[in-house]
């Protein structure tokens, strides 16, 4: 019999312990769950748990983030009639779309005693009970609103600049969020049917969805420096990425408390560039997985409402371990981090920290800031020019 190596053992027994707790959840709900339980369930000491998660509650939010990921996504009829896998949706038709697959998920109409709804009903009491946990889930719902407006704005793109979708995204989700708080505080009044027309219509709202310039300007700071990232999940289309593959763009490092920020990215960026939010925190083994559960929760529901042709082109980067973070000279992250790079040809051009910085990063081409520092800009090729 092969002897396992330590790293191996630990992976065993975080396995044991996620199943434990999730039979535990399951059986007695959050509040009445026990570490010694688990332990028990598990066939490990209280020890042992405590040596892969640091508390009850870090434990719920990873169980949740692991069902949330592993959540299957049926199509849904009604986003892909007939034969044609690209159905040319309306935005109004999308957010019925995304209605009925967030509804879909509740505990009224979930079947199974280990559905992620029906273990998740004490989710948002904990998350509402500590600042710790309440800010972060405020900052990953604005980031899942942009998203949402952004998969819209692709549906029907705007017609002028001003003319976003944003804020009826975040209507959207506000009416989703208090459905799924009903679910779980008074079964059956939810009415889905209502729940959907009602976020159908939304689509027709005039909000004044304009976006102001922000009151934080800093200044750019030239770079040149080699950039090679790790290949890395996104957590939009649940795949892996190079980011380098897509070339030129503005890379957003960003604490949990600091998400709103990719917005400014967004509406400072030139038409065309690739924009990846980087999502670190100081408490990865708590905050990371709810992080994990808000991202996988949504966006599950986002592929299955919209054509991957409409799915925003914004990609977001959970890097818990901060690794990512370190590849892009930010070697020490918490989760009032702010720090963007812009690249070009594979190399960081320039950079920006603090509030602000992604739309300073995002709207300072890297040639002007190297200009201005007196010296060349790198440039895509190394080739001489004609002539010469």
């Amino acid at each position: 019999m092969t002897r396992l190596s330590r790293a191996q053992l630990q992976e065993r027994n975080r396995a044991r312990v996620l199943a434990a707790a999730l039979e535990e959840f399951a059986e007695r709900g959050f509040r009445d769950a026990k570490i010694d339980a688990i332990a028990e369930r598990a066939e490990l000491t209280r020890g042992a748990v405590y040596s892969n998660f640091p508390g009850k509650r870090a434990l719920y939010f990873t169980v949740l983030a692991d069902l949330a990921e592993r959540a299957p996504e049926p199509p849904d009829p009604d986003s892909n009639p007939g034969p044609n896998p690209e159905p040319s949706l309306t935005p109004r038709e999308a957010l019925g779309a995304l209605a009925r697959a967030w509804l879909a998920r509740l505990p009224l109409t979930t079947d199974g005693r280990h559905g992620l709804a029906r273990i998740g009903v004490d989710l948002m009491p904990e998350i509402l009970a500590d600042e710790r946990t309440r800010r972060p889930f405020a900052q990953l719902t604005k980031l899942n609103a942009l998203l949402l407006g952004l998969a819209l704005e692709r549906l029907r793109p705007p017609a002028t600049p001003g003319d976003r979708l944003v804020r009826v995204a975040e209507a959207a989700l506000t009416t989703l969020h208090g459905a799924s708080r009903l679910a779980a505080a008074a079964p059956g009044f939810t009415d889905p049917f209502t729940i959907v027309g009602a976020c159908e219509r939304l689509a027709g709202l005039d909000l004044d969805d304009g976006w102001p310039a922000t009151p934080w300007i800093q200044r750019a700071r030239p770079a040149d420096e080699a950039w090679s990232p790790p290949p890395v999940p996104d957590a939009v289309r649940a795949e892996p990425v190079r980011l380098t593959d897509d070339g030129d763009g503005v890379v957003a490092i960003l604490g949990l408390h600091r998400l709103e920020a990719v917005e400014e990215a967004v509406r400072a960026a030139p038409p065309g560039a690739a924009i990846t939010a980087v999502l670190v925190t100081g408490d990865p083994d708590e905050l990371a997985p709810l992080a994990r559960l808000a991202l996988a929760d949504f966006c599950g529901c986002l592929r299955q409402a919209f054509p991957p042709s409409a799915w925003p082109r914004l990609r977001v980067v959970l890097d818990g371990s901060g690794t990512l973070a370190a590849s892009a000279g930010v070697p020490a992250v918490s989760d009032a981090t702010e720090v963007a790079v812009r690249v070009e040809a594979g190399r960081i051009v320039v950079r920006a920290d603090g509030r602000g910085a992604c739309h300073t990063a995002a709207s300072t081409p890297g040639r002007a800031v190297a200009d201005e520092a007196g010296r060349p800009a790198p440039t895509r090729s190394s080739a001489p020019a004609p002539g010469r």
